[in-house]
């Protein structure tokens, strides 16, 4: 590899870490191209992206980013699974490596903070951050439609009635 594709590569990776909100390092020992293809489509459809680089050029691209405390794990045949939704890249490796055992979570970071596999995997189990945010939007929708509800019940009850007693008299 020339020096300016490296170059271009570090730059790409630094740019990469700069914008995900979470990373997730793998070792994949023997995975076939079929299998790495899945990864990325699944990945892809996560929102996530995942990439197999040399440890060297990836420590080097870590360099001022906020990921930059996770370069002592780039060891063996490491690949890189970056989102920018937290749980999206834990979520889709870790599920792909209990059906695989080519591909093994070593660890990762989330907004700078590092995790051990058990962190990761435990990310992994979060629901996402659109999951989130839906339930978020129906708890703060609750109370409102209930207010509604009650401040209606009592009209409709009166109209009722004086709708009935209507009835009474023309009969």
């Amino acid at each position: 590899m020339k020096r300016s594709e490296k170059t271009k590569l570090v730059d790409e990776l630094h740019a990469t870490f700069g914008e995900a909100t979470s990373v997730v390092l793998t070792h994949q020992v023997g995975l076939t191209v079929s299998e790495s293809n899945a990864i990325r489509q699944k990945m892809r459809e996560a929102g996530a992206r995942y990439k197999v680089t040399k440890n060297r050029i990836a420590k080097i691209a870590l360099h001022g980013t906020k990921f930059e405390a996770l370069s002592d794990q780039f060891t063996g045949p490491t690949a890189i699974g970056t989102s920018n939704d937290p749980v999206a890249a834990a979520k889709t490796l870790v599920a792909f490596a209990k059906d695989n055992d080519k591909l093994s979570v070593i660890g990762g970071a989330i907004d700078g903070r590092l995790l051990d596999k058990a962190g990761v995997e435990a990310l992994a189990r979060l629901p996402s951050l659109d999951a989130l945010r839906s339930k978020i939007v129906g708890i703060l929708q609750a109370p409102a439609t209930q207010l509604a509800r009650v401040t209606q019940a009592p009209a409709s009850k009166l109209a009722r009635v004086i709708q009935a007693r209507a009835d009474q008299l023309q009969s």
